[in-house]
């Protein structure tokens, strides 16, 4: 099952929580994110995929549907790690969501980044509005 994603709903809440989080720390000295717990096992995932680079698991509070998030296992930006995670959730969305999907980053308070720890979010299960947002 996949993530859906509405432009209605929700949106401007998530909006303002990317904004009050981007004020509070910087994202390399900010405490443990939910991701780093996830990745911990201090917080249960239904995970759906791990290798050693990434883990992909269903999202806890999709938009609509059951949602899938991956994350990597490391906090630094690496140009091999983000191409791994797109590598492995173009894999997952084909198999999740065959009539198609959205692969999506989510970077900085204006592009609702509630989370600082590098994620890709999988998103189908019905037709996809463009642009996005």
């Amino acid at each position: 099952a996949c993530s859906s994603s509405s432009s209605s709903g929700g949106g401007d809440e998530e909006v303002r929580r990317a904004r009050a989080v981007a004020a509070l720390a910087d994202p390399d000295t900010a405490p443990a994110t939910i991701f780093d717990k996830i990745l911990s096992r201090e917080i249960p995932a239904k995970v759906v995929h791990e290798d050693e680079k990434c883990l992909a698991f269903r999202d806890v509070s999709p938009q609509e549907r059951d949602g899938l998030t991956q994350l990597s296992k490391a906090r630094d930006d690496q140009a091999a790690l983000l191409g791994h995670l797109l590598l492995t959730a173009g894999r997952i969305g084909a198999a999740e969501c065959p009539g198609g999907f959205r692969l999506v980053v989510n970077d900085g308070p204006d592009g609702c980044q509630s989370v600082y720890h590098l994620h890709v979010h999988v998103i189908g299960g019905r037709p996809l509005g463009w642009p996005p947002g």
